[in-house]
């Protein structure tokens, strides 16, 4: 196995906080991984990862040699073949749903270009799904569980479906105790639709957790996600968002999240992208740059709503 190609599974292993992730991000098997890292250790003598089945920890010799792989890497990003194709000076397509694009997705994308003068981008915020060699879109944020393709997929969080209203609505109307308390309630929906919205839950996890959904006629129907939040924090109704669509609304007490014990599974949100070549440096360093930053902000996003509590 080529040192580089070692060095370059260490950084993404490092990276994805785990062997299987980096695995995708690379396109390869763990046991190649594995293999790598293997290699590594025994050139230096040292171990650099302490394993367990939850988590990996860098050993001293790991934090070392993490920092001289990322420079030996960067360095022979920059140099090899001498080229202008080696410059970060390239076009990066890239696809996320409009609110998540707006929010988190644009701003990194604004990071990587004013670190990359040289770079380009082109962001298409759409609520549907991107055929990523259809139309030209170098790499995807997906909310949503992914199906098995020939892509290349880098988890960056999940994201928590949630029931919210605002304190002064609940005052006037009370806090919902069941997801079929909503038919009594004015709810805010995001689509119109003569069959009204489908809002998913899950029973309790004493009652292993099945999922089911409820249909409920919004009062207030809108073409937006971000108008039924507004509507709801204006004291209107209840909406059923994303919690990076409220989590500043609930931090703030503005709206406060509704049926905790009957929330569904989280969403995950990944970044999608076909492998990289070697030689698409500005791909590379787009995804290197993107994807920590998204991480953090969707666990930024964790820590502003807290656990889920009962009610």
């Amino acid at each position: 196995m080529d040192r580089l190609d070692a060095m370059a599974m260490f950084v993404a292993t490092v990276d994805e906080g785990s062997l299987a992730g980096a695995a995708r991000r690379l396109a390869v098997s763990p046991a190649k991984v594995t293999r790598a890292l293997q290699m590594l250790e025994e050139r230096l003598g040292e171990r650099l990862i302490h394993r367990s089945a939850r988590r990996l920890r860098l050993t001293e010799a790991g934090e070392r040699s993490l920092s001289t792989y990322r420079a030996v890497l960067a360095e022979l990003d920059q140099t090899e073949g001498g080229g202008a194709g080696d410059r970060i000076d390239g076009l990066v397509a890239v696809t996320a749903p409009e609110l998540f694009g707006r929010r988190h997705v644009v701003p990194a994308i604004g990071a990587f270009l004013a670190a990359h003068p040289a770079a380009r981008a082109r962001a298409l915020l759409l609520n549907r799904v991107v055929d990523l060699v259809d139309e030209g879109v170098d790499v995807a944020v997906r909310l949503a569980p992914l199906p098995d393709s020939g892509i290349v997929a880098t988890k960056l969080g999940e994201v928590r479906q949630l029931v919210c209203a605002s304190p002064d609505y609940i005052a006037r109307a009370g806090a919902p105790e069941t997801a079929q308390d909503l038919e009594r309630h004015a709810c805010l929906g995001d689509v119109e639709s003569e069959a009204g919205a489908l809002w998913r839950f899950a029973e309790p996890a004493a009652r292993r957790g099945r999922r089911f959904s409820v249909t409920v006629r919004p009062r207030l129907a809108v073409n937006s996600a971000g108008a039924a939040i507004d509507a709801a924090v204006a004291g209107h109704g209840v909406c059923y968002a994303l919690s990076y669509q409220v989590a500043e609304h609930i931090a703030a007490g503005r709206l406060r999240a509704l049926l905790a014990p009957f929330e569904p599974e989280p969403i995950p949100v990944s970044l999608v992208f076909h492998p990289v070549p070697r030689r698409n440096v500005t791909l590379r360093a787009f995804i290197d740059h993107v994807a920590p930053r998204l991480r953090d902000d969707l666990a930024a996003v964790a820590r502003r709503i807290g656990p889920p509590r009962a009610t």
